[in-house]
């Protein structure tokens, strides 16, 4: 599970869940800190990835385009980042199955 995590979201998340989510990145670390989220999108789709973002924009695209990529929306609010990965550590399976799922497009964690 190819995770890519939005400038909305701290890049210690991809350390921190390593274990859960191998091969997981950043924007910032593949160069797409500033860019807009039609090339965050297209860089996703074109390299395996899930977007994992707090970012309603994403949740529109996907509606409007289908997948891939794969949309992962968390919404927590004003959450901490160990909030954060302990709701993604907490929800792997559900992550693992909507990766497995060829018709899901789109998953809310909160």
């Amino acid at each position: 599970m190819k995770l890519l995590f939005d400038q909305n979201l701290s890049h210690r998340l991809i350390h921190a869940l390593q274990k859960e989510y191998p091969d997981s990145q950043h924007v910032r670390e593949v160069g797409l800190k500033e860019a807009a989220d039609a090339v965050v999108w297209q860089y996703a789709a074109q390299q395996g990835f899930a977007i994992v973002t707090k970012d309603a924009d994403f949740h529109q695209r996907s509606f409007l385009f289908g997948h891939p990529p794969k949309v992962i929306w968390v919404r927590v609010g004003n959450a901490s980042t160990a909030m954060i990965e302990a709701l993604l550590r907490r929800r792997a399976g559900d992550v693992g199955a909507f990766f497995s799922d060829p018709e899901s497009a789109f998953l809310i964690l909160d």
